[in-house]
């Protein structure tokens, strides 16, 4: 979903160049639905038809922006995220079990979702949210984060780049069905734990309790 069409897209790059990755990027991954991966294929073709940007420097404005883009909605989902989730998630079926439930996903497969959720578009807009919420540690997030902005960057550029405007009719059909898999995978994933959903309830707790307080009785203390 996206308020930019193609032309002004172009517009961008051109008038704005590095700029204009960085901040479409930036914007993208703190949570804003904007065609992130659209500018940097966009300017990566650029670059490579009409020489007027340098494919290092636009990887690195983009790994820059997907990177910074990602620590804002992680430590904002951090800070605000999950106190506005226990007031407010009842509205929506989350309580503290849930939450419970989703710190001990991100404990054992945070890194996973952060990083393979760079490649995915609405995961690439929210995995970082997410992750903050569900207090995936710092260092653990900073790790996966710099590397899936990193390789991500390089993959799209370089495409883009040496494949030219050949890229841009696989890489719309390509991202679909990646976003297909990801919503069929996770439909499963959901019955899966639906169908467990207590078991997994109690060795969210059992898990976390080994850190300190268990979820449930930290956020009543509170």
């Amino acid at each position: 979903m996206s308020i930019f069409d193609a032309n002004l897209i172009q517009g961008l790059i051109v008038n704005y160049g590095y700029a204009a990755v960085f901040v479409v990027v930036l914007l993208e991954s703190s949570g804003i639905p904007l065609p992130g991966e659209t500018i940097l294929v966009c300017a990566s073709v650029y670059a490579g038809t009409q020489h007027g940007l340098d494919i290092r420097v636009i990887i690195g404005a983009a790994a820059c922006g997907a990177i910074r883009g990602d620590n804002i909605g992680y430590w904002f989902g951090r800070s605000f995220g999950r106190s506005l989730l226990l007031k407010y998630g009842h509205y929506a079926g989350i309580g503290v079990q849930k939450l419970a439930l989703g710190e001990y996903l991100f404990m054992r497969y945070g890194g996973a979702i952060v990083f393979f959720g760079r490649f995915v578009a609405l995961p690439r807009v929210y995995a970082a949210l997410l992750a903050g919420i569900n207090r995936l540690r710092p260092v653990n997030f900073a790790l996966y984060n710099a590397a899936g902005g990193l390789i991500w960057a390089s993959t799209f550029v370089i495409g883009g780049y040496f494949l030219g405007k050949n890229l841009q009719h696989f890489v719309g059909p390509i991202g679909w069905i990646a976003l297909a898999g990801f919503a069929v995978g996770g439909y499963c994933i959901w019955s899966f734990f639906k169908s467990n959903e207590k078991r997994f309830m109690a060795d969210a707790e059992r898990a976390i309790a080994t850190r300190g307080v268990s979820p449930s009785r930290r956020e009543i203390d509170r």
